[in-house]
């Protein structure tokens, strides 16, 4: 008989996207995204981090000061990296992030013909970047749905001995 307790397709894609963050350099701010076709096949991942080939300890990573100062002119958002970093056409696509994209992240993903957006936070609701984002997702007809977990956390260990 089949185990019962395995995780859904939206908690896979969602844990590759969370893993994909955990990448990220950023000492604030860790996000990731998995881009997911409609066939169930992973075609792209990304986090949020400097451009390849820039030097992670020559640049910023403030939050405030000057703009020059601060991460926000150097970092891709995770959204961007996994479409940049996908294997094919995205048209259709799902895109699987834990925080709702900016309104930078959501041309590119309208650009690039994803049709749906999952989510596990908001927290920037109402911002005048998350306001635009929503704006212009609505108006492109892209999908947009927080995702509602229902298993219990699972914790990943490396420890092969365990």
């Amino acid at each position: 008989m089949k185990r019962n307790d395995y995780i859904s397709w939206d908690e896979y894609f969602m844990g590759v996207a969370l893993l994909s963050a955990q990448r990220s350099k950023d000492p604030n701010t860790q996000v990731g995204a998995c881009i997911v076709n409609p066939e169930k096949k992973i075609v792209g991942v990304g986090y949020n981090g400097f451009p390849s080939g820039l030097d992670d300890d020559a640049l910023p990573w403030a939050r405030e000061g000057a703009f020059l100062e601060t991460k926000y002119p150097y970092v891709c958002h995770a959204e961007l990296n996994a479409i940049l970093n996908s294997t094919r056409d995205l048209k259709g696509c799902s895109i699987y992030v834990a925080l709702f994209p900016c309104n930078e992240c959501a041309k590119a993903i309208i650009q690039s013909g994803i049709k749906e957006i999952v989510y596990l936070s908001d927290k920037y609701d109402g911002t005048d970047s998350v306001v635009a984002s929503k704006m212009m997702l609505t108006q492109a007809g892209v999908r947009l749905r927080k995702l509602e977990l229902k298993h219990p956390p699972i914790t990943i260990s490396f420890d092969v001995e365990a």
